[in-house]
């Protein structure tokens, strides 16, 4: 007879706080999933070396999950856990710490500044955005410097504007077609006060 499968020693301090049919059904249910698990991350993660920890914080946070209600089905909730953790990790390893940043003057890296004619050619872009966005209807335009500009969500918008969330994706919708055509159409006049 095969022997039980070991679980993992973080897991099993928050399953001893659970009840035994959580542990039975982390046993039963999670476990046998572990040489697919760690063929996934395998197959979706670069350095080997951290295949164990990455298995072992997808373990943690489906104990988590199974202290208040064991998740159905688990295989899809498994894959979805790592997945969630592989994407955590590449954040984290994408952060710079602000102590690397503080000095870049003492660090000799050359700031790049854009040129004076850029800095103009953005401002005319600007200018040109900002005349198309005062040809719009109030409320279209309200959505769409609140979703484009703000980067507010279709349901903070509805929340604040008091409307529903179609209403606001076919607002900006209308929005954002009627700026194309403002902006790609023929060139607005910069030096008019409109």
């Amino acid at each position: 007879m095969a022997e039980a499968p070991e679980i993992p020693s973080d897991c099993e301090s928050r399953l001893q706080l659970a009840a035994p049919e959580v542990k039975a059904w982390f046993v039963r249910e999670v476990l046998p999933l572990e040489a697919a698990l760690t063929q996934f991350l395998h197959r979706n993660w670069r350095k080997g070396s951290d295949i164990a920890d990455l298995r072992q914080e997808v373990y943690v946070r489906i104990c988590q999950v199974a202290q208040k209600q064991p998740p159905e089905p688990v295989k899809p909730f498994l894959f979805t856990v790592a997945r969630n953790v592989l994407i955590d990790r590449v954040r984290h390893t994408q952060v710079v710490p602000i102590e690397a940043v503080s000095d870049l003057d003492a660090l000799g890296v050359a700031v790049d500044a854009p040129g004076p004619d850029r800095t103009v050619m953005a401002r005319d872009e600007l200018r040109r955005l900002e005349i198309a966005l005062d040809k719009l209807p109030q409320r279209t335009r309200d959505v769409v410097v609140m979703a484009r500009v703000e980067g507010l969500s279709g349901r903070e918008i509805a929340m604040r504007l008091g409307i529903s969330e179609p209403a606001v994706s076919q607002q900006l919708e209308k929005g954002m077609r009627r700026l194309a055509d403002i902006l790609y159409s023929a060139p607005p006049d910069l030096r008019s006060d409109t």
